[in-house]
């Protein structure tokens, strides 16, 4: 049994006004963030059709082009797992989005799942990414509604769950907007974005 790391990197950007995930932040985009933090793992990318040409190619990585973005998440998800021909594999899902998640992370997610169906991190009863899902809840990503989030599938009360406590910003600091990317580039910027 192996873990897949899953990049979800098919959203519109349609807050930020520009494709965020190939704006600069600190001499690497987001998108070249996440693909290092999934670098340890065979990583399967979803991205959205302007993004595929960015994508450095190497060995450990699939992408997969969602032509369809407006049909959300839970679309590119299933798209990904589809992919994965061992049902025996725990994807780990990241969203493009959170720049401070790195490596170290995604292994402590991937760790901590154990036997459980799903592993995230949380802080004060929030959650966060990635998320790991087993064999079981992954049984269930190609029936998931369109319009259905994440959450909606980790939170399901079948499954065995793993909640890992972190107390940094890293599993929950998403950027959206020009504002949240501005601020965030100046704590990077000053060494105080402390990633996991």
């Amino acid at each position: 049994m192996s873990d897949v790391c899953v990049i979800l990197a098919a959203g519109r950007s349609q807050r930020m006004g520009a494709q965020k995930l190939l704006l600069d932040l600190c001499g690497r985009t987001p998108l070249e963030r996440a693909l290092a933090a999934a670098s340890a793992f065979p990583t399967i990318a979803v991205v959205a059709p302007d993004l595929a040409p960015h994508v450095a190619k190497n060995p450990n990585l699939s992408v997969i082009v969602n032509a369809q973005p407006e049909r959300g998440m839970a679309h590119s998800l299933a798209l990904a797992d589809a992919a994965v021909l061992d049902p025996d594999a725990a994807l780990v899902v990241l969203l493009a989005d959170m720049p401070l998640v790195d490596e170290a992370l995604v292994r402590r997610m991937a760790e901590a799942r154990g036997e459980a169906d799903v592993a995230y991190p949380v802080r004060a009863g929030i959650g966060g990414h990635p998320v790991v899902f087993g064999p079981r809840p992954r049984s269930a990503i190609a029936s998931l509604e369109e319009s259905d989030t994440l959450r909606g599938l980790r939170d399901d009360p079948r499954w065995r769950r793993v909640e890992v406590a972190i107390d940094t910003d890293g599993p929950f600091l998403d950027v959206d907007t020009p504002e949240e990317f501005g601020r965030l580039g100046a704590r990077l910027s000053s060494g105080s974005g402390t990633p996991g």
